[in-house]
């Protein structure tokens, strides 16, 4: 037996290509509608190296300037 080129749906027939081009204009309309917040506070740019950015990166990688012995 061979896959099926069609999937039924309430009795009508959609090819996989249609279903997936309904699914992206179906999600392209959901986010023109959405609000667009804004932001409460300006933002900053995090200028920290990639590792120190996070508590786990800081944690794997601590920095020589840190240690308090």
């Amino acid at each position: 037996m061979t896959v099926p080129d069609i999937i039924m749906i309430d009795g009508r027939a959609y090819s996989w290509r249609q279903l997936c081009e309904r699914r992206r204009r179906q999600l392209e309309e959901w986010k023109a509608k959405r609000p667009q917040q804004s932001a409460l506070f300006q933002l900053k740019e995090d200028c920290r190296p990639v590792t120190e950015r996070s508590a786990a990166g800081r944690y794997l990688e601590p920095s020589l300037l840190d240690w308090k012995g």
